[in-house]
């Protein structure tokens, strides 16, 4: 099933059981899929989609810092679970082992030599990792396999 329609079809579901949170999360990442293909004029792809997922995971994980760097933990409850309704959506995450054997293959591919090769190795990479793996501890791990 495409990622729309499955997201579509939680939509409904929390719908016929009355999650409130769980509508209101879901609401919001169909407003970010359609605001995005409003501006880009076109249809988002399954990829597309995760990187939106991915995006919106992201800021919530800064907001719930912000927000208990600041005293206000039932604030940062509320983003840490909307993160649990998102990540529903991505697929499974990566092993370490599976990362690091993506990265060889991508450095051995794409014949980098050093650190300056790196955008051509994250380049290569993000597409295959892209919601399944944290890309700045992915970009970090091949800065660390590139640097002699």
């Amino acid at each position: 099933m495409p990622l729309r329609e499955q997201i579509q079809e939680d939509l409904k579901n929390a719908m016929r059981a009355r999650d409130s949170e769980r509508l209101v999360t879901i609401r919001m990442l169909m407003a970010a899929i359609k605001q995005r293909e409003v501006d880009e004029r076109q249809e988002m792809t399954d990829a597309d989609i995760l990187g939106i997922v991915d995006k919106l995971i992201k800021q919530r994980k800064d907001s719930a810092q912000q927000f208990r760097d600041g005293g206000r933990p039932d604030l940062a409850d509320k983003e840490e679970r909307e993160i649990e309704i998102l990540q529903v959506f991505l697929p499974a995450p990566l092993t370490p082992e599976e990362i690091d054997g993506a990265i060889r293959a991508a450095i051995a591919e794409t014949g980098a030599a050093g650190p300056k090769d790196m955008g051509k190795v994250l380049t290569l990479l993000r597409p295959q990792m892209q919601g399944r793996a944290d890309m700045a501890q992915v970009a970090d791990r091949v800065k660390a396999l590139l640097t002699p």
